[in-house]
């Protein structure tokens, strides 16, 4: 119930900075929890793509965040746990298998840091490995705005198409590498599809 009531607050907080826009929602799966790779702009991104979708969430966060017991306990509470960015923690990938597998979807940024001109770069295979161990879909998102995120800035958070990592690759602890590349591939694709295509009208 307190979750829910966060979730409602941080909708209505950003209804008011910003003239945001979702589009794609029917895209997103009921049944099951999911796993939404998007682009990255921005600290807000985690609650900007979550506010707005079904389901407790988990997310990745940079270790340097849980530092402060007060926002680190806080951000634990929504969900976040520690990565060691650029150490291959496998650990990290055994804890999103089991929050997908305990019902909570997951949020990954596969760029691995903030994009400075908006543009999506270069992804990273997490998704797809947590993909193939878990089996449930992945969900592009796109995160779209100017230059700048600023009061009443207009953004626009859309949800592509679920793509299931079965069409792709063997669901199971250890996948091939090969073809993990190929959802890379697929997902980061639609992310740039989604992030670049502009801000059409809900």
């Amino acid at each position: 119930m307190a979750y829910a009531i966060v979730k409602a607050f941080l909708r209505l907080c950003f209804a008011i900075a910003f003239d945001i826009h979702y589009i794609g929602r029917e895209n997103i799966p009921k049944d099951t929890p999911v796993i939404y790779a998007s682009n990255h702009r921005t600290n807000a991104d985690p609650p900007l793509v979550g506010c707005a979708v079904p389901r407790r969430h988990a997310f990745m966060a940079k270790e340097e965040l849980f530092k402060s017991r007060f926002f680190g306990g806080l951000i634990t509470w929504l969900g976040a746990f520690p990565v060691s960015r650029g150490k291959g923690d496998m650990g990290v990938i055994d804890k999103a298998v089991e929050s997908l597998q305990e019902g909570r979807s997951l949020f990954i940024f596969p760029e691995g840091t903030r994009s400075k001109d908006g543009k999506v770069h270069k992804g990273h295979s997490g998704a797809a490995l947590i993909a193939a161990r878990s089996g449930k879909p992945i969900v592009p998102v796109g995160i779209v705005f100017g230059e700048k995120l600023k009061f009443r800035t207009k953004v626009t958070v859309k949800y592509g198409e679920p793509i299931n990592p079965a069409d792709y690759c063997e669901i199971c602890d250890n996948p091939n590498t090969r073809q993990l590349v190929k959802l890379k591939n697929r997902y980061m694709a639609d992310i740039k599809a989604l992030a670049e295509g502009g801000q059409e009208a809900e």
